[in-house]
């Protein structure tokens, strides 16, 4: 049996993955598991729990897959596709994907444009239409300084370590991403360990990848990525 691990991100849920998580469903027979990270979810209760919490919980949903399935592949969205590395680095993973993964974090270029939209939006009387301001008015009021703060400290802890990733590694970038910008994709290419790797940028996708336009896109990169052998040498 195949099995599949979906990270979300940082003060977000498994929503953010589920159209790929529903995609694979879809295509494969596949054992297929979408965890919620503590203090996480549709209701965030992050005070109080520190990042090796969201590290513990990703690494024994992987157990759990890794006894029922003869493989396991990981994928990791945002500050997931962190936890993600971390445990390809670790375990018996087969391959790994990395979507919009907070090497870095906000681009200040893209979110003065989306910034923009939302001021265009005001004057408009839709800012409650916008979706960058539904979705993050929320995560802004209920996010304690003290979650950012481990949130940094997952991040200090993981970059150091991205040299020891060996296995065949995708990467997928939305260009007009306003949280984390595009250098993050290439630094992760960069200095993951993996011989058989590959980047891909999407122009018009934002932060949430799995819900942009070029979703049928990434998610048929993803299935193919998974399901062939991984051609030597994969280049950006």
């Amino acid at each position: 049996m195949i099995g599949c691990l979906l990270i979300h991100g940082f003060t977000g849920a498994p929503f953010e993955v589920e159209p790929l998580a529903k995609s694979l469903k879809e295509r494969t027979d596949w054992k297929i598991a979408v965890p919620t990270l503590p203090g996480h979810g549709d209701e965030l209760s992050l005070k109080g729990i520190t990042y090796d919490q969201w590290i513990l919980h990703a690494e024994n949903e992987l157990k759990a897959l890794l006894k029922e399935c003869d493989t396991v592949y990981v994928v990791g969205f945002s500050m997931g596709g962190l936890i993600a590395g971390y445990l390809a680095s670790k375990y018996p993973v087969e391959k790994l994907v990395l979507l919009s993964a907070a090497a870095y974090y906000v681009n200040p270029k893209q979110l003065a444009v989306d910034v923009r939209e939302m001021m265009r939006d005001t004057v408009k009387g839709k800012l409650k239409e916008n979706e960058l301001f539904r979705r993050y008015k929320r995560k802004i009021k209920e996010t304690p300084m003290t979650a950012t703060l481990q949130f940094r400290r997952l991040v200090n802890k993981i970059k150091p370590i991205l040299n020891d990733v060996k296995v065949p590694t995708l990467i997928a970038q939305g260009e007009s991403d306003g949280i984390v910008p595009p250098k993050s994709a290439q630094y992760l290419y960069e200095n993951i360990g993996s011989a058989q790797k590959r980047l891909i940028f999407y122009k018009n996708s934002k932060h949430l990848i799995c819900h942009c336009d070029e979703k049928e896109q990434l998610f048929e990169e993803v299935y193919i990525f998974l399901t062939s052998m991984q051609r030597e040498g994969i280049g950006g």
